[in-house]
C-alpha cells in the first residue's frame, strides 16, 4: 500500500513548482502529464504556483493509493530533469537549487527507489502473467491435438464430425487469443465462424468431407465474401486439402479475398512448428502480394 509524501519531500516539490517554473501553463502541462486531473489544477489556477502545488498535493492525499502514486510520479519526473523545465524563469539559480534540493531529499527518503521498485515489480508481474498465459496455451494446444486426432479417427457420421471440426477451430483460435465468433446464421446464410485479424474481419468456411471441395463450393464461399463490405475476407479450411486445378480456376475467376488452409497446415500449428498468428500472416501476405490463395505451410519449411 502506498503512503503520502514525507513533509520534507512535499516542501521540496512545492519549492520546485514555485521556482523552476515561471509561467503556469508549463507547470499545468507537467503536472497533467504526471496524472494530475486537469480540473484539479484549473480549480486553483488563480493562486500562486506555490499554493497551486500545495493544494494539489493535499487533494491527492484524499485519493488514497491512486493519489499517492501520482505524488510519487511527480517527484520522479521532477528528479529526471537536468535543466529548468521553463526557460522563462528569471532566477535560474534559485530554480536549479530547488531541483537539487528535491533530488537530495528524494534520495534520502528513498522516493525514487520506491518508484523504481514499484515499476520493477509491475514488470515482473507482467512477465509472470505472460509466462502463465503461454503455459496455458501450450496445455490447451496439447488438448486440441488429442481432439484433432479423435476427429481424424472417428467413425461417427460426417455431420457430427463437421460440427466437431467447427468447435475445434473455435477452440484453436481462442487458445491463440484471437477473438472468435462461433457458428451462427444470418437471415439467409449459415456462417461457420468469424474472427478479426490484421485489421480485417474474416468469415470461416470449415469442411471435413470425404472429397476435396469442388470449384462450385469454393466459389459460393467467395461470392459470400464479396457480398460483404470491402474489409471482409474469408478463410476456407478443408481438412483434406484442395485440388490444384480447382485453386487455379478460383484464382483465375477474378480478384479474390479468400485464403485456403488444410489439415496439414493445422497439424503444423498443433505440433508447434508455427503459431496460428504467424500462419495467418504468412498466408495473407502470400495472397495479397503474390496472388497465392493456397500456400501450404510446409513450403515455408522447405525453403528454410
Amino acid at each position: 500500500m502506498s503512503v503520502g509524501l514525507p513533509y520534507v519531500v512535499r516542501e521540496a516539490v512545492v519549492a520546485v513548482c514555485g521556482k523552476a517554473f515561471w509561467f503556469k501553463d508549463p507547470l499545468r502541462s507537467f503536472l497533467v502529464s504526471c496524472g494530475v486531473p486537469t480540473e484539479l489544477f484549473d480549480r486553483f489556477s488563480e493562486e500562486s504556483k506555490f499554493k497551486i502545488a500545495r493544494h494539489i498535493l493535499s487533494e491527492l492525499d484524499t485519493k488514497g493509493d491512486e493519489g499517492f502514486m501520482v505524488q510519487r510520479r511527480i517527484v520522479t519526473e521532477l528528479c529526471k530533469l537536468r535543466n529548468l523545465p521553463d526557460e522563462g524563469v528569471e532566477d535560474k539559480d534559485a530554480g536549479l537549487q530547488a531541483l537539487r534540493w528535491l533530488k537530495q531529499v528524494a534520495i534520502e527518503q528513498r522516493i525514487e527507489v520506491e518508484e523504481e521498485r514499484s515499476r520493477a515489480e509491475s514488470q515482473m508481474a507482467a512477465a509472470q502473467r505472460k509466462q502463465a498465459a503461454l503455459l496455458a496455451r501450450s496445455q490447451k494446444i496439447q488438448e486440441l491435438r488429442a481432439v484433432f486426432l479423435s476427429l481424424a479417427t472417428a467413425t461417427e457420421d460426417p455431420q457430427a464430425r463437421g460440427y466437431g471440426f467447427e468447435d475445434f477451430l473455435a477452440d484453436l483460435f481462442e487458445a491463440h487469443e484471437i477473438q472468435y465468433r462461433r457458428p451462427y446464421r444470418t437471415t439467409t446464410e449459415q456462417i461457420d465462424g468469424a474472427f478479426k485479424f490484421g485489421g480485417f474481419d474474416y468469415l470461416v468456411e470449415a469442411k471435413w468431407t470425404g472429397n476435396r471441395p469442388p470449384e462450385s463450393t469454393i466459389g459460393e464461399f467467395k461470392a459470400k465474401i464479396e457480398r460483404m463490405i470491402q474489409s471482409t475476407r474469408g478463410l476456407f479450411v478443408s481438412m483434406i486439402g484442395f485440388r490444384p486445378e480447382v485453386v487455379i480456376a478460383v484464382t483465375q475467376g477474378g480478384p479474390s479475398r479468400i485464403v485456403l488452409m488444410d489439415g496439414e497446415d493445422l497439424s503444423l500449428i498443433l505440433e508447434g512448428h508455427i503459431s496460428l498468428e504467424d500462419a495467418l500472416d504468412l498466408k495473407t501476405r502470400k495472397a495479397a502480394q503474390e496472388g497465392i490463395i493456397y500456400f501450404p505451410l510446409r513450403e515455408r519449411f522447405r525453403r528454410e
